[in-house]
């Protein structure tokens, strides 16, 4: 597995390697990995000829008051790890090589980031957008996977390489879950044993809520106050949003759409964690 710190150095291996074979599969974190990033990268795997990865803590999606000097930085371990599911190079930029002294150029997202994350993120998108239009130019992949569990991103990301002619296949793979159905999160590790126990609400609130459309409930405002109910129930500090929206273009709606998709954005504690569930699938069974 080759490593690489310098922009030109990883295009140069990414034209190569784009010249030898048809497929060759991206996929961009933070480090800090964990299964839910190598089950993106197993998928890679299986389904491209080559795989990158990319290691950057990207500062423009951070607010001033977020988690950017706390991030949890495990380079070693994550490069072993990428080595051991058959990753092929791995790109870790430092933040003076990603974005140069004076840099000012920046992706405006689609309009579906402006709700949800946006609201309560204002600028975050605004740096996801650019850091993946930056790796997407410097790691030119045909295939590019991203997480279920950061479902709205992935929707931003998605309407920009449609809608930007990036030409990119994205795959959007399954959230992967502990045994107890808490999601994976790089977060998860700032959490003490009682606000673990505690964060179990989110899964326990979707599935709920997935319960009751299944059910018959149509009306989107029961399905939040209930989620909301569970919640607060079991503890979380604060809530962001628990809401019921179409999976397509994340609008709102006083009737459950066709496509319903059930988010949530909790804190516990100084930790912001998000989840969410399809309510339409079998979603009761696999979450």
């Amino acid at each position: 597995m080759q490593v690489f710190k310098e922009k030109e150095a990883a295009r140069r291996w990414m034209f190569q390697q784009r010249c030898a074979v048809d497929a060759i599969g991206l996929v961009p974190t933070m480090g800090a990995l964990h299964e839910g990033h190598l089950s993106l990268v197993r998928r890679s795997v299986r389904r491209c000829q080559a795989t990158a990865a990319s290691i950057f803590v990207n500062p423009t999606q951070f607010a001033p008051d977020e988690d950017l000097a706390r991030y949890p930085r495990t380079l070693e371990s994550d490069l072993e790890m990428l080595a051991g599911c058959g990753v092929d190079a791995v790109f870790v930029p430092d933040t003076e090589e990603m974005y140069s002294s004076g840099f000012s150029t920046y992706v405006q997202p689609p309009k579906v980031a402006l709700r949800l994350e946006g609201k309560h993120r204002p600028d975050h998108f605004r740096g996801v957008t650019t850091v993946v239009a930056k790796l997407f130019h410097v790691l030119p992949c045909t295939h590019a996977f991203f997480g279920h569990k950061d479902y709205q991103q992935a929707c931003v990301l998605e309407h920009m390489n449609r809608e930007l002619d990036f030409g990119v296949d994205i795959e959007v793979c399954p959230t992967v879950r502990d045994a107890d159905g808490l999601a994976l999160s790089s977060r998860n590790r700032y959490l003490s044993g009682d606000q673990r126990s505690r964060a179990l609400s989110l899964i326990r609130a979707l599935r709920q809520a997935a319960e009751r459309y299944q059910n018959g409930e149509r009306s989107t405002a029961a399905l939040e106050r209930g989620m909301r109910a569970v919640l607060q129930a079991g503890g979380i500090n604060r809530i962001d949003y628990a809401t019921v929206v179409d999976a397509d273009n994340l609008t709102s709606h006083s009737t459950v759409p066709e496509q319903p998709i059930a988010l949530i954005a909790a804190h516990l504690g100084g930790t912001r964690l998000i989840d969410n569930l399809r309510l339409d699938t079998d979603s009761l069974a696999t979450a």
